[in-house]
């Protein structure tokens, strides 16, 4: 199979994208296991927070009228126990008193003596009222919310134990080639590890994905269609594979998606990245797939182009803005038009130096890095000097 023609990155992802539904599927956990996770419910209050009326303050509760006009001059003369009533921050205050004087504005004698109130306060002054936090019936978080640690807090306060949750997509990951070897195999003579599998495996899990790295499969399209298959047998929300995506004699993993499913795009516009694929396979589901490069640094830029929103979307995960510092570009880079163009870059003392402006199979280039000047379609490159916006690896 050989693309002569490669789909705009852009184009490709709203294709892409445009054929994914978001999993339906819901769990319940303990709200101390649901961090990050998307809430499948509105969660509505049952109870007032607070329940009752409580002290915001260490101080006294009075009746506000009593202190109207005191000050360090003229203070009010009030009796504990009669007038005014000592309270600790979160304590109940007295039912019919309707304030709450700060302990430095007062002067005791003593329990049961007489409390001087130098501060008039009004009613409810340092009063937290009943549903004053949360109202009984209160929707306190939507459907699609994604839990975070300060709304477990919340949850706990409410009396919820336990909440229901979208499940997390399942994703195969599949490394395909037969020069291929597991780590801690033999490497010589051609064989190479396999580390693209165990790279997007972790990307996949830090994008809200449950990894299912499977065993590598040789350079035989009925063996890759097989695994296809038993992929989506086995129940993965989605499929990505690693390598035989080029227009090589041995790459025949767009050809097997087109003959399980649907080959949406096979080359893009993307550099490194241009012989990624992407399909549809059990259409009734809308199962995507995605076939990456076999040069690892390749692999981890169309991963994060079209792996990350496809398991995001999947997951109902809002996508968060990337980490991204300005700085001044060290050097030119060269792009080609057409093509989003990722160089990476180290920076130091707010300039950007490229480490590499080519060499898809050189992972040190990113390693060595703190991240991409990602050069837009339209423009023939970036001259030194220019700004730039750096978006952060991790």
């Amino acid at each position: 199979m050989v693309f002569r023609k490669r789909t705009r990155a852009g184009l490709a992802k709203e294709m892409f994208l445009g054929r994914i539904n978001p999993i339906e599927r819901r769990e319940e956990l303990a709200i101390e296991d649901a961090v990050g996770r998307i809430l499948a419910e509105d969660i509505v209050s049952e109870v007032d927070v607070p329940d009752h009326r409580r002290s915001a303050m260490d101080g006294y509760a009075v009746f506000a009228d009593d202190t109207t006009g005191a000050s360090e001059a003229s203070p009010a003369l009030l009796v504990e126990g009669v007038d005014c009533m000592r309270v600790h921050t979160g304590s109940p205050v007295p039912d019919q008193m309707d304030a709450v004087v700060m302990i430095e504005d007062t002067l005791s004698a003593g329990d049961g003596g007489v409390v001087e109130v130098r501060s008039a306060v009004h009613p409810n002054k340092n009063v937290s009222l009943i549903g004053e936090d949360v109202s009984r019936g209160e929707t306190v978080f939507l459907a699609g919310h994604q839990i975070r640690g300060c709304d477990v807090a919340m949850l706990a306060m409410l009396g919820i134990a336990d909440v229901r949750v979208f499940a997390r997509p399942r994703v195969a990951i599949i490394p395909t080639g037969s020069e291929l070897v597991q780590r801690g195999g033999k490497i010589g003579d051609g064989k190479i590890r396999e580390t693209n599998g165990l790279m997007v495996s972790l990307y996949v899990e830090q994008w809200g994905g449950i990894p299912d790295h499977r065993g590598i499969v040789i350079d035989d399209p009925d063996l890759i269609e097989k695994e296809i298959l038993a992929s989506l047998d086995a129940g993965s929300d989605a499929i990505i594979l690693c390598g035989g995506t080029s227009v090589g004699a041995r790459d025949y993993v767009p050809g097997a998606i087109a003959s399980v499913g649907e080959l949406l795009v096979h080359g893009v516009a993307l550099s490194p990245g241009k012989p990624a694929a992407l399909g549809i396979i059990d259409c009734a589901h809308s199962v995507p797939v995605l076939s990456l490069p076999g040069y690892p640094v390749a692999c981890l830029i169309a991963s994060i182009e079209f792996g990350r929103p496809a398991i995001l979307k999947l997951g109902r995960v809002p996508a968060k803005p990337d980490l991204i510092l300005r700085a001044r570009l060290g050097s030119k880079i060269a792009s080609r038009i057409g093509y989003v163009t990722y160089t990476r870059v180290l920076v130091d003392g707010g300039v950007a130096h490229p480490v590499m402006t080519s060499g898809a199979g050189i992972l040190s280039s990113v390693t060595r890095s703190d991240g991409f000047v990602i050069i837009k379609e339209e423009l023939e490159g970036l001259d030194c000097g220019d700004e730039v916006d750096v978006v952060w690896i991790e």
